[in-house]
C-alpha cells in the first residue's frame, strides 16, 4: 500500500503561480487548435472534399487488419467509460489521491459531453456535394484518448511511460478505423483528440491548484515514451505532408492513397497528443507531489 501512496517531501519547495502556465497555455492552444481544424476542414469546399476523400478511399482488404480495425472499435464503448472512471476511482483512493480520481473523472466526462454536444450542434454546410450530416468531432476517438489519458493521469510515474506508449497503439488504431468504417473524417478524429486535450489541461490545472503549496521537485517526462513518440510522430508528419503535397499537384490518384495519408495525419496528431500529455503529467513535478 506505501508503494502506491504519494507523501510528500517537507524538505522540498513549494510550487508557485508559474506552476500553473503550462496546462493554461495548453488548454488555450488546444481551443485555438480545434477551432482552426473546424474552420478549414467544415467551413471551406477545398477542405471537405480532402477530408471526405480521405474517408472514401478506405479500402482495407486484408482479413486480418480488417479484424483488428473491428475489434477494436467495437470494443470502445460506454461500459468501458464507467469502468475507467472506476478504476480512477478505486486506484486514487489507493494511492491516497483523491485530485487524480476528480480529475480523471472530470477529464473523461467532460471530453466526451463535450464531443457530443459539438457534434449534435455545429452546422456543416454541403460543400463537397455529398449532403452528409455533421460528424465532428469522433466520440470514439475522444472516448478511447480520454481512457487512456485517464490511466496515464493516476498511475504512478515509473509506469506513464509504458503505458502512454500503449494507449498511442490504442487511440490511434481507434481514430483510424473510424474512417475506415466511414463513420468518421479524419478531421473529426483530430478534433476528437485536441477536445481530450483541452479537458485533460483542465483536469491537470485542477490538480495544479489542489497541490499548488504541496512540496515538490521537477520531473522530467519518461524517455520511454517522449523519444518514441517523438519518431513517430516525424515520420508520420512527413508522410502525411508528403501525402498532402501529392494530393495538391497531382490529379486521379487511388483513393487508397488519400486514406493513407489521412491515417499518418491522424497519427502524427496522437503522438503529438500523448507527447503533451506526458509531459504535463510529469513536468514539473505535477502530479507526484515529490515522490519517486
Amino acid at each position: 500500500m506505501t508503494a502506491l501512496a504519494s507523501p510528500s517531501l517537507p524538505d522540498t519547495p513549494t510550487r508557485g503561480a508559474g506552476h500553473l502556465v503550462a496546462p493554461l497555455a495548453t488548454f488555450v492552444l488546444s481551443v485555438a487548435a480545434l477551432y482552426a481544424v473546424w474552420r478549414v476542414a467544415i467551413r471551406t469546399s477545398l477542405g471537405q472534399r480532402a477530408d471526405t476523400a480521405a474517408m472514401d478511399g478506405a479500402d482495407v482488404g486484408h482479413p486480418r487488419v480488417v479484424e483488428v480495425l473491428d475489434r477494436t472499435l467495437n470494443g470502445t464503448t460506454l461500459a468501458t467509460l464507467v469502468l475507467v472512471c472506476l478504476f480512477a476511482a478505486v486506484f486514487g483512493v489507493l494511492r491516497k489521491r483523491a485530485d487524480l480520481a476528480i480529475g480523471a473523472a472530470l477529464m473523461v466526462i467532460g471530453s466526451n459531453a463535450t464531443a457530443q454536444l459539438l457534434k449534435m450542434h455545429l452546422y456543416r454546410p454541403d460543400l463537397d456535394g455529398t449532403d452528409m450530416p455533421n460528424s465532428f468531432p469522433s466520440g470514439h476517438t475522444a472516448a478511447a484518448a480520454s481512457v487512456a489519458f485517464a490511466v496515464i493521469l493516476v498511475l504512478p510515474q515509473a509506469l506513464r511511460g509504458t503505458i502512454a506508449l500503449v494507449g498511442f497503439a490504442y487511440v490511434t488504431v481507434i481514430a483510424v478505423a473510424t474512417v475506415w468504417a466511414e463513420w468518421h473524417r479524419p478531421s473529426d478524429t483530430l478534433a476528437g483528440l485536441l477536445v481530450t486535450l483541452a479537458w485533460g489541461s483542465l483536469a491537470v490545472l485542477l490538480v495544479r491548484l489542489w497541490r499548488l503549496r504541496t512540496p515538490g521537485t521537477p520531473r522530467r517526462p519518461s524517455r520511454v515514451a517522449t523519444v518514441p513518440l517523438i519518431l513517430a510522430g516525424a515520420v508520420a508528419a512527413v508522410a502525411a505532408a508528403f501525402g498532402i503535397a501529392a494530393e495538391a499537384l497531382l490529379d486521379d490518384l487511388p483513393g487508397r492513397f488519400t486514406f493513407l495519408s489521412g491515417s499518418a495525419a491522424i497519427t502524427a496528431a496522437a503522438a503529438g497528443a500523448f507527447l503533451v500529455w506526458v509531459w504535463l503529467t510529469a513536468s514539473p513535478g505535477v502530479i507526484q507531489g515529490g515522490t519517486k
